[in-house]
């Protein structure tokens, strides 16, 4: 069958193309078996063989055309699943895996093994496709290839060739027409034998005796030429001995140039050795001047360094003997040179030197560091001003010392750990009583009244409004500013004079707080060193044993720091520093707390002010990273918490509030009180950074008071819901119309809409239909229109005719209908409170709805009774009479 397809492929296909086909193999896609294809293997014949791999399909009317087509070099891998030779499937990838099932498993292995002879023919070794899973016996150049059945092929297959046409695959297979000569050969011998045809026996003889006569030619043309043979065979042994004599003659040259070539070599060697040892002794001496000139130590800085003299005159000597000792140590000398005893000896004499000089620093500083402490603490002061004194005096005397501490924390890190925790320990106290008394002068400054002399301020009291002690005993008083309690049950609170002096004395304590903290953080860095991280000079170990090993470790440990990231180093030193500060004010951060404490609970709107004074010096710092940032930001925590706290206390009191013990419900406590709140809070927080936090507060109290208030509407038995909505909306919408806050914008106009909307089922329910006779027989009307009758035939009806509308029109004399609207005016000056002023609001409210239902009953009876000169006993004019002499007799 295969033998078959590939002689239709090759004429059908092929033969126009100048291609000839290698090899077939009929496939379907792996999960389609019903659609199949054919895979061949088609080689160029001419100019250049280019192979390559296409499938072919059959379309409709068994036309059969390329689908696609591939070069060898596209092929990336061939992997036969399983090498197991009955394995139908195999995998061919391209730019994507192709799953093929082969029909015919002699198909696969000879497709398989054709592609793979000729891409190890044709490809180079880099573009070679991968071949996996396949039977080792397939891929190489003499596998048995699967021959075509005899059936198809119409003749038998050519026997074994030469290696080439092993490799062209099935070329014997193919038919090859004769060329042109032997054709006219072939003609030429039939012509000259007439029976050759028609006697082929006898054509057949004579040609055996022609090839007869030509092979006995052939040997004996061999045989004469056997003399000439001979004599070819001696000339060629002599022309081998005579290239053996120059083969010989060349050796001998060889011979005398090796001999000259070693001795050229001996001879370089010995120049270069005397080189490498004229460079080496260079080297050597130039080390050597460098060792000695970097331990030398002249003789002078030996003196200061022995007999230290840390006095204004003597300190320029004994710094520059410091450094001068501190460069000759860290040299950097070569660990193999650290053996020589010399430098070992000249190194402990430098240790002797650094052990005698770092003590007699530290005991100066010590001495010093305890006495500017003890100083500190013996300076007592009672000025009444609120200023933090600097410690100015201080830094300048230590500032003549800065660079022997710097010498300190490279040479001798020990001692310069515990001078600082001795300047920490001393300058700590002084820092804690200035700052405590500090404090306690701003706390006086506030609770005290300012009088002219001390005794009127022992005998005078705080003020009533700010002090702490226990309230009477009628009522237990609740804290000042809560937007659900009444006013009067809340405690005393401050002024707002009061506020805005604890505003400007905050101010002045963080403004005082500021300078000092910075320019004693400042001073520390630069008198300590803090913001370098520097270990203990790398040639200042005391053991000198294994000099070479500590060298390579103090290597180790400089490539190390190198290696560190600069954001880690910077977070060590800011570490370092405030933990530094820490300790020289370690009260500082509980003062601050302390004190803003201390008149929250006087007064929670104090918080209002602390959060938004914070967050400005926050804000403002110089350094964001410095200690007294860190601090402020710490409390600005706690405040915004309080905050935080007294704002949900706030809502709380909302949810939580009361209804009010009178007949009247009028203004709840959190309508009422919230006016005073917003404006005290837009006060402190107008134009700050902290204005989204009380936009986001504002938003969810006036949502609460607007859910609140239909809820205590419907709770109070008294006033009905709609006037308790009407009053409390009206208020609201008025607070936010004078706040002119953006963010309730919205809500200012949704308390409008519910305003409205309760003053209008107060009016709707409340005045209802004075003339409810008249509205009943028009509604009556309505109905008999709406059904078909005209306008005109309504007074023919009996139940709507002339005479029963004059009677009920009868009921409604003017004076009774002035008469009711005095009752009404009378109920609903029960319902309304006084402090809103709504009544005449709403009794315009009502005259208006009294107008409407009088124009409508006066168009009905235009309509329906035109001309009948029937009308109501008062006019719209009467009304407005009657309503403002009602008015204004009330």
């Amino acid at each position: 069958m295969a033998a078959g397809i590939k002689y239709i492929f090759q004429k059908e296909l092929f033969d126009a193309l100048d291609e000839r086909i290698l090899s077939v193999c009929n496939v379907s896609k792996l999960h389609k078996r019903k659609k199949t294809s054919y895979l061949c293997i088609i080689s160029t014949i001419k100019p250049s063989v280019v192979v390559s791999v296409c499938q072919i399909k059959q379309y409709d009317k068994g036309v059969y055309k390329k689908k696609r087509t591939w070069s060898l070099e596209e092929i990336k891998c061939i992997d036969g699943r399983n090498e197991a030779a009955d394995t139908h499937d195999f995998d061919m990838i391209i730019d994507k895996p192709f799953r093929w099932f082969a029909a015919n498993l002699h198909e696969r292995q000879n497709f398989i093994s054709v592609l793979w002879k000729q891409i190890h023919k044709h490809c180079t070794v880099g573009e070679r496709a991968v071949f996996k899973n396949i039977p080792k016996q397939w891929l190489t150049e003499k596998s048995p290839e699967k021959q075509v059945d005899d059936k198809y092929s119409g003749r038998a297959n050519a026997g074994q060739g030469d290696d080439e046409e092993e490799l062209e695959g099935f070329e014997n297979e193919d038919f090859h027409a004769l060329t042109d000569k032997e054709e006219a050969h072939l003609s030429k011998l039939i012509s000259e034998c007439d029976y050759a045809i028609s006697n082929a026996e006898l054509f057949m003889e004579d040609l055996s005796h022609n090839l007869l006569q030509l092979d006995g030619a052939n040997i004996q043309s061999v045989l004469a030429s056997e003399k000439q043979v001979q004599m070819l065979m001696e000339r060629i042994e002599e022309a081998i001995k005579e290239a053996e004599k120059v083969e010989k003659r060349l050796d001998d040259y060889d011979e005398i140039l090796c001999h000259v070539r070693d001795t050229m070599e001996k001879m370089g060697e010995k120049n270069q050795m005397i080189e490498i040892a004229n460079t080496n002794n260079v080297r050597l001496l130039q080390e050597l001047e460098k060792v000695v000139t970097q331990l030398d130590l002249p003789h002078v800085h030996q003196l200061a360094l022995t007999d230290t003299d840390l006095t204004p005159k003597g300190l320029p000597a004994a710094i520059a003997a410091g450094k001068a000792l501190q460069l000759a140590m860290n040299s950097d000398i070569d660990p193999a040179l650290l053996r020589l005893t010399a430098v070992q000896d000249q190194r402990k004499r430098f240790e002797k030197w650094k052990a005698k000089f770092s003590q007699t620093i530290s005991r100066h500083l010590n001495n010093l560091f305890i006495h500017l402490g003890n100083l500190g603490d013996s300076q007592t002061s009672f000025s009444n001003e609120l200023s933090l004194p600097k410690h100015t005096n201080v830094h300048k005397e230590l500032t003549a010392f800065m660079e022997l501490m710097h010498w300190m924390k490279a040479m001798d890190r020990k001692a310069y750990d515990a001078l600082i925790k001795v300047y920490t320990a001393s300058l700590s106290k002084v820092y804690d009583r200035d700052i405590h008394l500090f404090f306690e002068n701003a706390k006086q400054a506030l609770t005290m009244k300012q009088f002219n002399s001390r005794e009127d301020i022992n005998n005078s009291s705080m003020s009533n409004k700010l002090k702490l002690g226990p309230q009477s005993n009628k009522q237990p008083a609740q804290p000042y500013g809560i937007l659900g309690i009444n006013k009067e049950m809340w405690s005393p609170g401050a002024e707002p004079s009061e506020r805005q002096r604890f505003d400007s004395i905050l101010e002045k304590v963080l403004a005082e707080l500021e300078p000092v903290a910075l320019n004693e953080q400042h001073f520390c860095i630069a008198f300590f060193q803090l913001d370098v991280i520097s270990p203990t000079g790398k040639n200042t170990q005391t053991t000198l044993d294994a000099a070479s090993s500590e060298a390579t470790n103090q290597k180790d440990e400089r490539d190390t720091a190198l290696n560190i990231p600069q954001r880690r180093l910077d977070r060590q030193i800011n570490e370092e520093v405030r933990r530094m500060m820490g300790e020289l004010f370690a009260n500082l951060e509980s003062e601050i707390n302390n004190f803003i404490l201390s008149f929250e609970k006087l007064d929670n709107y104090y918080s209002l002010y602390v959060l938004v004074r914070l967050t400005q010096h926050v804000m403002s710092a110089q350094d964001a990273q410095s200690f007294l940032s860190m601090t402020f930001a710490s409390a600005l925590i706690h405040v915004k918490r309080n905050f935080d706290k007294f704002m949900q206390i706030q809502l709380q009191s909302i949810e939580e509030a009361k209804l009010p013990k009178r007949s009247k419900c009028g203004l709840l406590p959190f309508v009422e009180n919230f006016e005073e709140f917003a404006a005290t809070c837009e006060n402190v927080f107008k134009k700050t950074e902290r204005r989204n936090d009380l936009d986001k507060w504002y938003l969810k109290l006036v949502e609460a008071i607007f859910e609140r208030i239909p809820v205590h509407a419907a709770e109070h038995s008294k006033t009905p819901h709609q006037v308790v909505k009407m009053e409390n909306y009206h208020r609201m919408h008025s607070s936010l119309s004078q706040l002119k806050i953006p963010v309730l914008e919205p809500l200012r106009k949704e308390a409008k809409t519910r305003y409205n909307d309760a003053q209008k089922a107060y009016v709707t329910k409340y005045f209802g239909r004075p003339l409810e006779r008249l509205n009943q027989f028009f509604e009556g009307i309505q109905v008999r229109v709406q059904q078909g009758v005209k306008d005109t035939e309504i007074s023919y009806q009996m139940a709507y005719s002339k005479q029963e509308l004059r009677k009920v029109i009868s009921l409604y004399p003017a004076r009774e209908v002035k008469k009711g609207l005095e009752q009404l005016y009378k109920k609903v000056e029960k319902h309304l409170c006084e402090e809103e002023n709504l009544l005449q609001v709403v009794w315009r409210a009502m005259q208006q709805e009294f107008i409407n239902q009088y124009n409508s009953l006066e168009q009905w009876i235009q309509r329906c009774y035109a001309g009948s000169m029937i009308m109501l006993e008062f006019t719209i004019n009467d009304l407005l009479d009657f309503f403002s002499e009602i008015a204004q007799s009330h």
